[in-house]
């Protein structure tokens, strides 16, 4: 991270002076040792920072100015929201109709009584099922 100018640096004048007056606090200690090691704060800690020294009375309003527009700076992340749930198997209904129009005509079927249950338990009927039925479709009802 690159500054204009090394000797302005709002963030460590705010640290400074929230040390100075909050001296046990783990939080800015914290704060300002990653600081000191990575060279800057994530959005977050810029927002816990700019809490705490809200309440710092000595503190110059523009300096909580400069690291409020800091922390807008920042990319704001968050997770989208999970998408809903889809059924595993999804029926399809021209296989249904096939099913309940052969059964209908014929309703000792067997090949065809073993589709209708396997699609009422809502297992995947492969393609080369779905040729069967069509091809058993088109010879019985024509």
């Amino acid at each position: 991270m690159q500054r204009k100018d090394p000797d302005v640096d709002v963030v460590k004048r705010i640290l400074k002076a929230a040390e100075d007056a909050y001296p046990a606090s783990g939080f800015i200690k914290s704060l300002s040792f990653q600081y000191q090691e990575r060279g800057g704060l994530s959005r977050k800690q810029l927002q816990g920072l700019y809490n705490k020294a809200e309440k710092v009375k000595d503190l110059p309003q523009k300096w909580l100015a400069t690291l409020e527009a800091e922390i807008l700076k920042k990319p704001v992340r968050f997770k989208s929201d999970a998408p809903p749930p889809k059924p595993l198997y999804e029926k399809d209904a021209q296989v249904g109709v096939m099913i309940s129009a052969i059964l209908e005509k014929y309703p000792a079927h067997k090949r065809v009584a073993y589709f209708k249950a396997r699609y009422d338990r809502n297992e995947a009927l492969s393609a080369a099922d779905v040729a069967e039925l069509a091809k058993f479709y088109k010879l019985l009802l024509r």
